[in-house]
C-alpha cells in the first residue's frame, strides 16, 4: 500500500498496534488474519459503509462504536480492537482504509510464519510462484480471468500449491487471486514479497544469474549488497542462461548489470562521497 498524508500516519499507527498485539504469544495469528480478511471483504463490498467509517466530520469514537456494533460477535476481541483503532484514525481516501486492512491481514499471516520459523520459506515460495506465473501466459490468464469463479481459481491454486508450499503461502496467494481489488497479479505478489522482507527489516534483491550461485557466492553477494544499502538483504534467486553479463541484481527500481563486484564497489564509492 502506498499511502499519503493522513492515511500514511494511520497505517503506521495500525502496524504498530498489530505488532504489539502479535507479540503476545496467546494471539492466534491465523485467526486474526482470517477475521481481518473478512472485514476487508465487507468494507470493499459496502462502499457506503466504508465512507461512513472514514467520514472526517464524524468523531472517531462514534465510528468505533458503529464498527463495534457491526462486528460484535462475528470477530474476536483483538480484531475488533484493531478495526476500532483504524476507524478512529483519519484517512485521506475511504479506499485507503480497505488497503490498510488488507495489509494488516497479510502482516498477521507473515508474523505467524515468522513465529513458526517459516518466513524464509514463505518469501521464497511467493517469489517462485511469481516466476511461474510470469513464464506461463495460460496460467496467468486462468488466475486473472474475471469470468472464472473464485472457487474455480481456488481449486486451481490447490492443485498447484497444495502440499507443495507452506499453508501461509497458499492463503496469501489465494486471497490475492480471488480478491485482486483492481491490482495486477504481478504487483500483488511483489507487494507480498516486500511485506515479508519488511518483517525482518530487510530489503529484497532479485538476483538473476546465468548459472546457479554457490552458497559462498550468495553469502558474498548478500554481504556486499548489505554494505551498499545499509540494510540486511534477502536474495530472491532466479536462473536465466541468457542474462547479460552473467548476473543482474534488482533492488527496488535500481538494476545493477554486468560485473556485479565492480558495480557494487563503484556504488559504494559514490555513497561514501
Amino acid at each position: 500500500m502506498t499511502a499519503h498524508g493522513a492515511s500514511r500516519d494511520a497505517l503506521a499507527a495500525a502496524r504498530e498496534r498489530l505488532d504489539a498485539l502479535t507479540d503476545n504469544t496467546s494471539v492466534n495469528a491465523r485467526q486474526l488474519a482470517d477475521e481481518l480478511a473478512s472485514v476487508t471483504a465487507l468494507l470493499n463490498r459496502e462502499v457506503s459503509l466504508r465512507r461512513v467509517l472514514t467520514d472526517p466530520s464524524q468523531s472517531g469514537e462514534a465510528k468505533a462504536e458503529l464498527a463495534g456494533r457491526l462486528l460484535g460477535g462475528q470477530v474476536g476481541g483483538e480484531t475488533a480492537d484493531l478495526v476500532a483503532g483504524l476507524v478512529r484514525s483519519r484517512w485521506s481516501r475511504s479506499r485507503d482504509l480497505v488497503d490498510a486492512l488488507e495489509e494488516l491481514t497479510n502482516l498477521a499471516e507473515l508474523t505467524g510464519a515468522q513465529k513458526s520459523g517459516a518466513l524464509d520459506d514463505v518469501e521464497d515460495e511467493v517469489f517462485r510462484f511469481g516466476r511461474i506465473v510470469s513464464s506461463s501466459t495460460e496460467l496467468r490468464s486462468a488466475l486473472t480471468d474475471r469470468a472464472a469463479s473464485g472457487a474455480a481459481k481456488s481449486e486451481l491454486l490447490r492443485s498447484l500449491l497444495g502440499g507443495r508450499a507452506n499453508e501461509v503461502t497458499e492463503r496469501l496467494v489465494e486471497r490475492l487471486v480471488t480478491a485482486p481489488r483492481g491490482r495486477s497479479l504481478e504487483s500483488g505478489l511483489e507487494s507480498l514479497s516486500k511485506l515479508a522482507a519488511d518483517r525482518r527489516s530487510r530489503m529484497v534483491a532479485v538476483v538473476t544469474s546465468a548459472v546457479p550461485l554457490s552458497d559462498q557466492q550468495k553469502q558474498r553477494l548478500g554481504a556486499a549488497l548489505a554494505k551498499v544499502y545499509g540494510r540486511q538483504m534477502h536474495l530472491n534467486l532466479d536462473v536465466d542462461p541468457e542474462v547479460l553479463g552473467g548476473i543482474t541484481v534488482q533492488v527496488g527500481d535500481e538494476i545493477i548489470n554486468g560485473s556485479i563486484a565492480d558495480r557494487l564497489e563503484d556504488a559504494h564509492r559514490r555513497m561514501a562521497r
